[in-house]
């Protein structure tokens, strides 16, 4: 256990955690939603301090990020506990254990340990995923300082909840971040994840202010999220923050309290696709399905081919540093470290 990180004590002992946007007033002895963040006698503590649950070496491509350190490898880690609570979770088995099971598991691995591990894997990168990197935000911070002075890069693959006061918090150390934009409704939001939708559209906004690479991800889930309207409404939020930041729309397969749902249909995926060029956007990625076209990078000025993937895989990379290798148009990007 470790003190927390982002929180103020109240009167009769107890803490309001400033960690994310749910806020949370805890007593003495309950935790708060994440169900790893405890008051105890009117102090917070992190119940998964280096207490890690998953700890693998991953492509880049897996997170998704497309426009970062394209074909590198990504150390990455997580710790049980998450602060929304998705009907539709792909790894509910450990983003709700602490709810579900009531459990705290995970190895404990300090820190050092953990950059360590990236650098003999040769990661050029530590990601947070998995589940919420917010949760753990004390393991992730302190993980991050000591990756930046051996020369790695740090990326969250996250809902986008965590609070202003985080971010500033790990910035300037937080170099690229992949956030969920689950839906364009509060209806959504609240029902399938018990969170709302203007504080993830708020951190997006500041990622890119703070100068944060940013990518963004959402799940098509049939009858959902996935009608042209709430698409194009997507679209057009990202265009108005930014028309470079990579979409990936991804396919949905039935999982955990979401099985009497089914999967989406490709050709739902590549619609997705074409309203986010139609709105504006320079680069949408389809996502989960294996060797389609939509996991090219071509040049959004001349349509030059620029970077192949199969999966979570370059297979061929043809940028010339940071610009296309047909028209010389500079592609917005990390291109290397």
């Amino acid at each position: 256990m470790k003190t927390a990180y982002l929180y103020e004590k109240r009167a009769d002992e107890k803490v309001h955690c400033l960690l994310c946007n749910h806020h949370c007033l805890i007593k003495p002895g309950a935790r708060g939603i994440c169900g790893v963040r405890e008051n105890r006698s009117g102090v917070l503590v992190s119940l998964v301090y280096g207490k890690l649950i998953a700890g693998n070496c991953d492509p880049i491509e897996k997170k998704p990020l497309f426009h970062f350190l394209p074909g590198s490898s990504s150390y990455s880690i997580a710790t049980v506990g998450c602060n929304f609570r998705c009907s539709f979770c792909q790894n509910a088995d450990i983003s709700q254990m602490p709810a579900d099971q009531e459990r705290i598991a995970g190895e404990d691995i300090p820190p050092g340990d953990i950059v360590e591990a990236a650098l003999k894997s040769r990661a050029e990168s530590i990601s947070y995923t998995y589940t919420e990197p917010t949760v753990y935000f004390e393991t992730a911070l302190d993980t991050s300082r000591l990756a930046v002075r051996e020369g790695l890069k740090n990326v969250f693959v996250t809902n986008g909840y965590m609070s202003k006061a985080a971010l500033q918090e790990i910035y300037p150390d937080l170099h690229a971040a992949n956030v969920d934009l689950k839906a364009f409704s509060d209806d959504f939001y609240r029902d399938q994840c018990g969170a709302k939708l203007s504080p993830v559209l708020r951190t997006i906004e500041t990622m890119k202010e703070m100068g944060i690479w940013l990518e963004v991800t959402t799940l098509l889930i049939p009858g959902l999220n996935d009608s042209p309207s709430e698409l194009e409404k997507i679209a057009d939020f990202l265009v108005s923050v930014d028309p470079g930041i990579p979409w990936h729309v991804s396919r949905f397969h039935p999982t955990y309290r979401l099985t009497n749902s089914r999967s989406t249909p490709a050709e739902s995926v590549r619609t997705a696709v074409r309203i986010g060029y139609e709105q504006g956007l320079q680069y949408v990625y389809t996502g989960n399905i294996m060797g389609d076209q939509g996991e090219n990078t071509v040049c959004h000025r001349c349509g030059e081919p620029m970077i192949n993937r199969t999966g979570f895989h370059v297979t061929a990379n043809r940028l010339k540093v940071n610009r296309c290798p047909k028209c010389n148009e500079r592609i917005p990007g990390i291109w290397a470290r």
